[in-house]
């Protein structure tokens, strides 16, 4: 292997990111499930890849990128979050973060019981870690399945695979399910500011912005006749995920091949420098939209690059109980929506519980996509209400995709899902509560 191999999978991956873009563009059916370019993309490479048809040869490298473009991704993390107290999540977003948070305990329990109680005793011989799949894709996405997959590393390869194909399935779920609830509700009233889904702005079909609607993607901090904007930022996010690689593996050769995965280290370390910059006063070079381009560019090659290395054999083997675990899934979270999250949102019940549903099945990105659908001015405050209660969210979510696998190969896989659901249930009668009046927070 060489340089080049590793650049002519990206200028592969790159001309099938650009022929997404151009599908979702003029297609019209492709146009009508709002699908993203990376997914086209990736699904374009694995038909053409070596796995299926071999028209584009991608290198043995395709299936690592992944573990090396999430900790891309958690290491900016810090760098875009915004901090808030405790105090004020509690006071403003209590509804939200209840739902939120039980909704991904939920899956998390939900999918290993699901697998430890029924799918195991039906297929027979399955990993005890194979109900993480439900979470991994649907709630997770790819970056989630990502970090799931290099937690069990050598002990179960397959779950790489797994995890991609449902994250893939997710979206498609996202989508044409959001869809399907946006529609019923509208026609029976239930949307505050959508009349007519027929009305919907051209561009959030074809994904191309009118002039208009156009806007900078970032501020320069910094004069290109030293270093170009853009190349810093992302220097630093190299250098912070080059550091965790090198920090997970040396903390594998000392405790004995006991793992921690790179991407949490990541995320760590990014805080770090974050603190470090902060502290010198070096963070003026910052800018948080010009980092969060740098991630979600790695979040759209990490989606195209995962789904392209997804192997067909290793699904075709899991197939019949993959397809139970994520629609048993899909019946949790439709029922979580008419019978928790609707009850739980004291205003926009329709519009908070849609943007729930698109990024319980499809990650946030999909959530903030069918919410536009329905709020395109954003009047409603979700995104308002979900930054604030991202902060404990995300740290308890990263906490879980740390550990989640390492706890499963040492044999505690059924102490979390019972713990996980009974967690996630009291969380639930909390959001229920919490809205019908027999909480309040303390001024």
């Amino acid at each position: 292997m060489s340089a080049w191999d590793v650049f002519l999978d990206l200028a592969w991956m790159g001309l099938l990111l650009a022929v997404g873009a151009l599908i979702r563009a003029t297609v019209p059916p492709v146009q009508a499930l709002f699908l993203p370019a990376s997914l086209i993309a990736g699904v374009l490479g694995l038909i053409l890849g070596p796995a299926v048809f071999g028209v584009i040869p991608f290198s043995e490298l395709i299936s690592q990128y992944s573990g090396l473009l999430i900790a891309v991704v958690f290491g900016a993390l810090p760098f875009t979050m915004r901090i808030v107290s405790v105090k004020s999540v509690i006071r403003s977003v209590g509804s939200m973060w209840a739902v939120t948070q039980g909704s991904t305990l939920m899956q998390w329990g939900f999918g290993l019981l699901m697998s430890l109680m029924l799918l195991s005793l039906i297929f027979g011989g399955l990993p005890d870690g194979f109900g993480l799949m439900l979470a991994a894709g649907f709630m997770g996405g790819h970056g989630t399945a990502a970090a799931v997959a290099e937690g069990f590393g050598d002990r179960w390869p397959d779950a790489a695979s797994l995890g991609f194909t449902s994250a893939t399935i997710g979206i498609f779920v996202a989508i044409i399910g959001g869809i399907t609830i946006i529609k019923l509700e509208s026609r029976r009233g239930g949307t505050a500011y959508l009349q007519d889904f027929a009305d919907l702005p051209r561009e959030l079909r074809t994904g191309v912005l009118e002039q208009k609607s156009r806007a900078p993607i970032g501020r320069a901090t910094v004069s290109t006749m030293s270093i170009d904007p853009l190349m810093l930022h992302a220097s630093i996010l190299a250098a912070i995920a080059g550091a965790a690689y090198l920090i997970s593996e040396w903390f594998s050769e000392v405790t004995g091949g006991l793992s921690f995965p790179a991407f949490a280290v990541a995320f760590i370390v990014g805080g770090l420098v974050l603190l470090a910059m902060r502290t010198t006063g070096a963070d003026r070079v910052l800018d948080s939209e010009t980092m969060n381009r740098v991630s979600g560019s790695a979040t759209d090659l990490l989606v195209a690059f995962g789904i392209a290395a997804i192997s067909p054999a290793v699904v075709a083997r899991y197939w019949q109980p993959l397809a139970l675990l994520l629609v048993g899934g899909l019946i949790l979270l439709l029922f979580s929506y008419v019978f928790v999250w609707k009850p739980s949102f004291r205003d926009h019940k329709v519009e908070q519980s849609v943007f729930s549903f698109g990024w319980q099945t499809g990650t946030v990105p999909m959530g903030i996509a069918l919410l536009r659908i329905v709020d395109p001015q954003m009047r409603s405050k979700t995104l308002d209400y979900y930054g604030l209660a991202y902060i404990p969210i995300n740290l308890g979510d990263i906490v879980l995709m740390a550990f989640l696998p390492a706890l499963v190969i040492v044999g505690f896989a059924w102490p979390l899902a019972i713990g996980l659901t009974v967690a996630a249930l009291a969380i639930y009668a909390f959001a229920l509560r919490l809205n019908r009046g027999h909480w309040h927070a303390q001024p």
